[in-house]
C-alpha cells in the first residue's frame, strides 16, 4: 500500500468550495485558487511541499466527484454538495471578466488583461485565438515557460518578473500538477499582482482543442475520469486505475 506521511491534506476536515454558485462570491484582489481532485490528493499525501501548496492557497475547488463524495462520506462540516471542475472555474472568471465595460478615455482604450502562463508556444496560439474570438474586450498575454522538471533560481526570477511587469486582472498556471501549485506558491510573495489566479492544468488543452474534454452525460455522472481512460488508456490506467484504489486506500485509512 502507498505511503502516507503527511498530515495536512485531510479530506474529513479539508475546507473547500461548496458549489459552482460560491465562485460569485469569492473576493476580489489577490486570490490563489487550487483545484483537488483523487490524483492530486493522492500525490499531496505523499508530497508535504504539494500539500502544503494546496493547502496553502486561498480556495480549494473539488475538481473531482470522488473528493465530493468522500467529503461527504467522512462527514466533513465544509463537505461540497458539487463538483466544481476547474473549467468551470475558467469560463466563470473569463466571463465576468469579459462583461466588465472597457476603460476609455481620450488617450487610449485599455482591455483587461488575461495572462496564459504555462503550456507550450502551439497551445497558446491557439487559446489566445480562441480566446480573442469568444472574449472580444479581453487583452491576451502568453508566456511558455522553460520544459523542465525544476526552474532555477534565475529562471523563476525572470518568470516573477514577466508577471509583475504583465500586471494582468486575471492569471492562468498551467504547468500539469504538481510543478504548477508548487511553483505559485513558492513564489505568491513575489508577485506584486492584484488579481485571481487559477492553477487549472488540463484546461489549457481542454480550451485550446488539443484534447477533448468528455460530453457533457460522462461530466454529469462523475464520469470524466472514465473517459479519458477509455480514449487514452497507456496514458492514463496507473492515473485511473491504480490511482483509484490508491484514493480508497487513503480515504478508509482517514475513516
Amino acid at each position: 500500500m502507498p505511503k502516507d506521511n503527511n498530515d495536512i491534506i485531510r479530506l474529513k476536515s479539508l475546507r473547500l468550495l461548496k458549489g459552482k454558485a460560491e465562485l460569485e462570491s469569492l473576493p476580489k484582489g489577490k486570490l490563489l485558487i487550487n483545484t483537488i481532485n483523487a490524483f492530486s490528493y493522492n500525490n499531496a499525501r505523499k508530497d508535504r511541499a504539494f500539500a502544503e501548496a494546496l493547502a496553502g492557497g486561498d480556495v480549494l475547488i473539488p475538481d473531482g466527484m470522488s473528493v465530493v463524495k468522500a467529503c461527504q462520506w467522512l462527514g466533513n462540516p465544509d463537505a461540497p454538495r458539487e463538483r466544481v471542475a476547474g473549467w468551470d472555474l475558467f469560463m466563470h472568471e473569463m466571463r465576468r471578466l469579459n462583461t466588465l465595460k472597457p476603460l476609455e478615455t481620450a488617450l487610449h482604450h485599455e482591455r483587461k488583461r488575461v495572462l496564459f502562463f504555462g503550456s507550450s508556444e502551439r497551445v497558446l496560439s491557439l487559446i489566445k485565438d480562441r480566446t480573442e474570438r469568444e472574449f472580444p474586450h479581453l487583452e491576451v498575454v502568453t508566456y511558455s515557460p522553460p520544459y523542465r522538471k525544476e526552474f532555477s533560481e534565475e529562471e523563476s526570477r525572470v518568470m516573477v518578473d514577466f508577471i509583475n511587469e504583465v500586471n494582468p486582472d486575471l492569471m492562468w498556471v498551467g504547468m500539469t500538477a504538481p510543478k504548477q501549485e508548487k511553483w505559485t506558491y513558492q513564489h505568491w510573495g513575489e508577485m506584486n499582482i492584484n488579481c485571481h489566479v487559477g492553477t487549472v492544468g488540463a484546461v489549457f488543452d481542454f480550451y485550446a482543442g488539443t484534447t477533448k474534454r468528455a460530453p457533457l452525460w460522462w461530466q454529469e455522472h462523475g464520469l470524466e475520469w472514465l473517459y479519458r481512460l477509455i480514449r487514452e488508456p497507456r496514458r492514463m490506467w496507473k492515473r485511473y486505475i491504480i490511482g483509484n484504489v490508491e484514493f480508497l486506500w487513503y480515504v478508509l485509512r482517514e475513516r
